[in-house]
């Protein structure tokens, strides 16, 4: 079903235009869904690893211990120093007396060893390798504590409100929390980078030679179809741990889980949503309009109107089975005071399952429109006068 609706302001318009190509892709229903089978992990959460919508949470905002997930965010910054042509994969770096030092899961880095950025981000993203994750922060920011105020700073520009990093390593310590919401949004941005993948969809490889052996922490990144990454995380305080993200068919997702009582739980437990999500949703993309929308009005415009055209339109995520109840409605300005730009937002295409709004993409001018003036309007009395003899 095709609507015109010419009730819209031109600012309106372009507003919400502006936002669908921000964003062009959300849910049919962002409502958390209820899981037939039970998770038995004390937090998880299950997002669509495009629009971020959630698909299910439970407990999914209480702030919890996170072990080594922390690393999620140590290779987003890392991602994004190099991104940012800060660092270089092949950049060595020498290890401190502090990064050496670190417990827990590691390579046992010597004091003034020399590593590559790449080497450490495989210990980082493969082993969850505490030593090699504080040198790459420390190779960013100077300092352990330094990057940890990054890492604080660009978890609140995320948006994640309810997380507080005291070190780079996921090491138990006093107040350093997060939860499972706010690791599926650091998780998502970390998937932005393509670059990552290279690393947490390893199972196994080696550095300094062959001599040190990796294997991956994520056994899903073996045995679950289509696993993307990402990371694990485990101690005394934290429980298991995982941020598992996943693709099928187009379909992105990242489930996390936190506070599991063994890693087998929260494998099934990652495993179990994953499989929910995949199940039921999809990835629908868009047709074309049946039929083009009428020109708009231009007042006081060189032209009386001018044509506008619908551009190609991002795959959005919907419920299995309600591909037919998707409805195409376009939305466009009345008219437009001259000049029009060429490409300038008019309106826009929406899409509705029922009264709930899946999608929209922008209408644009196809040309230019100049303003008629007294002089433009002169030369174009003349030029017909011309034509006409």
């Amino acid at each position: 079903m095709l609507t015109i609706k010419k009730r819209m302001g031109a600012a309106a318009v372009a507003v919400l235009c502006m936002a669908a190509l921000v964003c062009p892709t959300v849910m049919a229903d962002n409502a958390p869904q209820a899981l037939p089978v039970d998770v038995p992990a004390p937090s998880a959460i299950l997002i669509d690893g495009i629009s971020g919508e959630v698909l299910f949470e439970k407990n999914a905002d209480e702030q919890m211990p996170p072990a080594s997930v922390t690393k999620i965010m140590t290779l987003l910054l890392t991602m994004e120093a190099i991104d940012a042509g800060k660092m270089k994969l092949e950049d060595m770096v020498s290890v401190s007396e502090h990064a050496s030092s670190m417990g827990g899961s590691q390579i046992w880095l010597e004091v003034g060893e020399q590593m590559s950025v790449n080497d450490l981000l495989k210990a980082t993203a493969i082993s969850s390798a505490n030593d090699a994750s504080v040198a790459l922060g420390e190779n960013i920011s100077g300092s352990e504590d330094t990057f940890v105020a990054l890492m604080n700073q660009r978890a609140k520009e995320l948006g994640m409100n309810n997380t507080v990093f005291k070190n780079a390593s996921g090491l138990d310590e006093d107040g350093h929390v997060t939860t499972a919401r706010d690791i599926a949004i650091m998780s998502k941005e970390l998937l932005s980078h393509p670059l990552i993948k290279q690393y947490s969809t390893v199972w196994m490889d080696t550095l300094r030679g062959g001599e040190t052996s990796l294997v991956n922490t994520n056994k899903l990144v073996r045995f679950y179809e289509g696993t993307t990454g990402l990371k694990t995380g485990t101690t005394d305080s934290a429980g298991y741990c995982l941020s598992a993200s996943a693709e099928r068919n187009g379909l992105s997702l990242i489930s996390v889980v936190m506070g599991a009582k063994t890693s087998e739980e929260r494998f099934a437990s990652a495993r179990t949503l994953l499989d929910y999500g995949f199940a039921n949703w999809q990835v629908y993309t868009p047709k074309p309009l049946e039929k083009p929308v009428e020109p708009v009005k231009v007042v006081n415009g060189t032209e009386s109107t001018v044509a506008v055209e619908s551009h190609p339109m991002a795959a959005v995520v919907i419920k299995k089975g309600q591909e037919q109840d998707i409805e195409y409605k376009v939305e466009v300005v009345k008219d437009v005071q001259a000049p029009v730009a060429l490409g300038q937002t008019l309106g826009r295409v929406v899409l509705y399952i029922g009264d709930k709004e899946i999608g929209s993409y922008p209408l644009t001018a196809v040309k230019y429109v100049g303003k008629l003036t007294f002089w433009v309007a002169l030369q174009m009395l003349w030029a017909n006068m011309l034509n006409m003899k």
